[in-house]
């Protein structure tokens, strides 16, 4: 079998189509399509179902393109261990990470990790968005999500918890909230997204008709809310771990709010990659490191 034209299949099928393929291999789109063809006709069958837009491999299609996968990946893992004998761990590891949680924790993670492993290079964006992932612009990503991508490999990190919190001096002004109907009374202070599930819940609790919670300050930015929050200008509804270190210094207080309340806030971070794409030594070591963390009790 021509191993060169096994991985142009692959090259082809990760692409999308023939079109997006050439592009990426410096090639004409006249030229992919000979050569797939040429294999086609060597193997006596199908590979590729063709549109003018897209492509849907066939039986044997999906087949060859594992064992190409499968080859690709075993060949880059040999390569790299040749030219990694006897040297320390190196390379370039391209990841995003959520604004919030990147900045708040994990960049005291990428320094230890730089620490431990001088010699790898780390490329960190701090966004929210998936589609630096799919479109093969970082080795992995972390994000904060309710349903992850189909076509990626998801591992959880764990959930991420909501709290009610405010300061001493706000809470002795006001009456304290026991449940979230309570809020509707106090300025809130949140995200745009917990804005959002509260208005698409249309109600605090559970009975219908009731007033819908409107935030007082909304805002992506968990570290503005925070500041907004330690000043006194509202209760917070916020992650915990963006407000831990102050809920255990007692510059806030956690309000009472029984847990099944703010249990429709809760959401599950993930470390995701594409299946398709190799992992060199320096991803998966950062990827496990990552998972260890997160794995361990959050220090306050």
């Amino acid at each position: 079998m021509d191993l060169n034209a096994l991985g142009l299949l692959v090259d082809i099928i990760e692409a999308g189509n023939l079109s997006r393929a050439a592009r990426q291999l410096g090639m004409s789109r006249a030229n992919v399509s000979k050569r797939l063809n040429h294999f086609e006709r060597q193997l006596g069958s199908e590979l590729l179902k063709r549109s003018t837009r897209q492509i849907e491999p066939t039986e044997l299609g999906r087949q060859l393109y594992a064992h190409g996968r499968a080859i690709r990946q075993e060949l880059m893992a040999a390569n790299e261990s040749v030219q990694s004998l006897g040297k320390r761990l190196s390379g370039t590891v391209r990841l995003s990470v959520p604004s919030g949680f990147g900045q708040h924790t994990m960049s005291a993670w990428f320094i230890e990790f730089m620490t431990l492993y001088p010699a790898i290079t780390l490329n960190v964006i701090f966004d929210n968005d998936i589609e630096d992932l799919i479109k093969g612009a970082v080795d992995f990503s972390v994000r904060v999500m309710g349903d992850t991508p189909a076509n990626a490999v998801a591992c959880s990190l764990g959930d991420v918890e909501y709290v009610a919190c405010a300061t001493p001096q706000l809470m002795r002004d006001h009456d304290r909230p026991q449940t979230l109907e309570d809020l509707m009374d106090l300025p809130l202070i949140t995200s745009d997204l917990t804005g959002q599930k509260l208005k698409s819940a249309g109600r605090a609790g559970g009975a219908s008709g009731q007033r819908q919670i409107r935030p007082r300050l909304m805002s992506a930015n968990f570290f503005f809310l925070r500041d907004a929050i330690l000043q006194g200008l509202g209760v917070g509804l916020v992650p915990q771990y963006m407000v831990a270190e102050d809920l255990a210094a007692g510059t806030l207080i956690r309000l009472p709010l029984p847990p099944r309340d703010l249990a429709f806030l809760r959401t599950t971070m993930y470390l995701l990659y594409m299946p398709a794409r190799y992992q060199t030594r320096a991803v998966t070591t950062l990827i496990a490191f990552l998972r260890d963390k997160a794995a361990a009790p959050m220090e306050v």
